[in-house]
Order: C-alpha cells, then sequence, then structure tokens
C-alpha cells in the first residue's frame, strides 16, 4: 500500500496539522508535571481531542513527577497494559485500574 500523493499545499496542512498536536501533547506533559491536570482529566479528554488520544501511555506516565521510564514500564506491567498502548487505546477497565492506582496516596513512595 503507498501513501496517498498530496499536493504541496495539503503536505504544509498536515504539517501544521501535526505540529499543532505535538505542541498539544507537550503541553499536557507539562501540565502534568507540574499538577495542574489530572490523569483522569487527560484520559477523559482524550476521547474528544484526537492529539491527546495519540499520547502514549507511557509519556503520560514519565510526564508525572516521580515516575521515569523503569516505574512507568512495572506500573503499566502490573496493570495489564502494553508498553505501546496510546491513550484511545485503553480500555474501560484498564483506565479505571491506572486513574485508581495513581490516585492512591501512596504510590510515589510504594516500592514497586
Amino acid at each position: 500500500m503507498s501513501l496517498p500523493s498530496l499536493s504541496d499545499q495539503e503536505r504544509a496542512e498536515a504539517l501544521k496539522k501535526a505540529a499543532a498536536a505535538r505542541t498539544v501533547r507537550s503541553q499536557i506533559k507539562a501540565d502534568l508535571k507540574s499538577g495542574a491536570v489530572s490523569v483522569a482529566a487527560v484520559i477523559s479528554a482524550a476521547a474528544d481531542d484526537p492529539a491527546l488520544g495519540r499520547l502514549k501511555v507511557t509519556e503520560l506516565l514519565e510526564a508525572l513527577p516521580g515516575i521515569g521510564k523503569v516505574r512507568a514500564t512495572v506500573i503499566m506491567s502490573e496493570l495489564g497494559i502494553s508498553p505501546t498502548r496510546r491513550v484511545r487505546g485503553l480500555g474501560i477497565h484498564q483506565r479505571r485500574s491506572l486513574v485508581d492506582f495513581l490516585g492512591q496516596a501512596h504510590f510515589l513512595g510504594h516500592a514497586l
């Protein structure tokens, strides 16, 4: 299957749209890091915003204070979430278990 041929204008519009989506994801990660937005809010907003839906769950977790690559991998493994999963691909039970796990006040001090 080959990619469709795009005109210069269509290519420019696609690049602009992709840059806007990256900006949205970057801002959400910064908001998560600062505590301005919760994981539950991002997950619910992802249903309406395709840019947030394309955010990888690992990136979502790594944006949280105190969670790096290793801890994010362990959390996802414990919750049965694939390492390649994106936010929009989470099932209802995965969403609920992720929010519940992160909602526990002691998870940052918890030795995973």
